[in-house]
């Protein structure tokens, strides 16, 4: 053997796993099909922007551990997500706080904003009888009224996921957050920023010293690459490294869309929400903004969300009741593995904010390699 690790997958877990095994002296091949590293977080660099490749990701985590880890590679800046959402031609602050409902409602204190969202809520509490929320809609209703649901959330997530709200499993909105304050933070993590110089440059230097090889498809050299290493870590899509036995898992796909505009500011915010079911992206996204940049130009991005077939990138889990009795069979089979290691948001098909990545490689590492 040639290695002690096969990584298969050059994102966040997979570079987690090779910077540990690296420092302790273990000789690792990391592969990734793409002809770059860092997944979906991977940043280029156009017209002197970072521009955000996979739509914007901002870190975000409580957990002193992955922060300084992340902080170890390069260091952070004070970027805070504070979203917008134009619904109807207005514009919202997200997460629903007290800008929010005094935009919806003339609300100008916590406790008429309260009052109105227990007001709204009963009636939907009241229709259940008892009864848990059996879907989307309803768990929404039952968390923050109709106003704010039929403004904010509907048209969004039906557009996001293709699906009527009152067809989706209530598990996808498990909790929405509510704030009787001002503040627009979205995230209530203790840290949150993003690497000056990119996603790219962090994982870049996580994989210093380490042999990374791209445009590798893992499966059409699965013999040859397998008698390599002792070990692998999988890191890709859980049903592909079990050649589809129970049926492809499913998700939903996303297409960006690019433009670079001659103008300094085109927006005033990283990221812009659309909510209105007639307007066929979900967000712009103005990369700039991430890094607190004065360029000239600005780069702006259209998320659009998409129906996902086999082919397409797989972006977010469909964790309804189909999809996660096939996970089951994979998970099981994947326990029986003696060789290989599954993690990460598509080996476990779960969506995974980065900092839970990095967490989840951190502690694989530590029973794996002992550190």
């Amino acid at each position: 053997m040639l290695y002690d690790y096969l990584i298969i997958g050059a994102g966040l877990f997979g570079a987690t796993i090779a910077h540990i095994a690296h420092k302790v002296g273990k000789q690792a091949l990391v592969i990734d099909k793409r002809d770059h590293i860092a997944g979906n977080c991977y940043t280029e660099n156009i017209e002197g922007i970072n521009v955000h490749k996979y739509g914007a990701h901002i870190f975000h985590t409580s957990n002193k551990q992955v922060w300084d880890f992340v902080n170890s590679f390069i260091e952070f800046n004070r970027y805070t997500n504070s979203p917008v959402a134009n619904s109807h031609g207005k514009y919202y602050n997200l997460p629903f706080n007290m800008n929010t409902f005094n935009q919806v409602w003339g609300t100008t204190t916590p406790e008429a904003a309260k009052a109105k969202i227990e007001e709204q809520k009963a009636e939907i509490i009241a229709s259940l009888d008892g009864r848990e929320p059996a879907n989307l809609e309803e768990q929404a209703l039952s968390l923050v009224g109709r106003d704010i649901y039929e403004a904010l959330i509907k048209e969004y997530t039906e557009k996001q996921w293709g699906r009527k709200c009152s067809e989706l499993p209530a598990s996808i909105i498990k909790r929405l957050p509510l704030r009787f304050t001002y503040d627009n933070n979205y995230f209530n993590d203790l840290y949150q920023g993003i690497p000056i110089g990119g996603y790219t440059q962090m994982v870049e230097r996580m994989l210093d010293g380490i042999e990374v090889r791209l445009n590798i498809d893992y499966f059409a050299h699965k013999v040859e690459l397998d008698s390599l290493a002792d070990k692998i870590i999988y890191t890709g899509p859980i049903d592909e490294f079990f050649e589809y036995r129970f049926g492809p898992l499913e998700y939903r796909s996303l297409r960006f869309e690019n433009e670079i505009l001659d103008t300094a500011n085109f927006q005033g915010n990283a990221v812009v929400n659309y909510i209105d079911a007639d307007v066929p992206y979900t967000r712009i996204i103005e990369h700039k903004f991430f890094e607190f940049g004065t360029q000239p130009k600005t780069v702006i991005t259209r998320e659009y969300p998409q129906n996902w077939f086999l082919g397409k990138e797989r972006f977010y889990t469909v964790n309804d009741a189909k999809n996660s009795a096939i996970y089951a069979k994979y998970k099981e089979l994947a326990g029986q593995q003696s060789k290989a290691i599954f993690g990460g948001r598509l080996a476990e098909y779960k969506y995974y904010d980065m900092d839970d990545v990095i967490e989840r490689a951190l502690a694989v590492a530590k029973q794996e390699l002992g550190v």
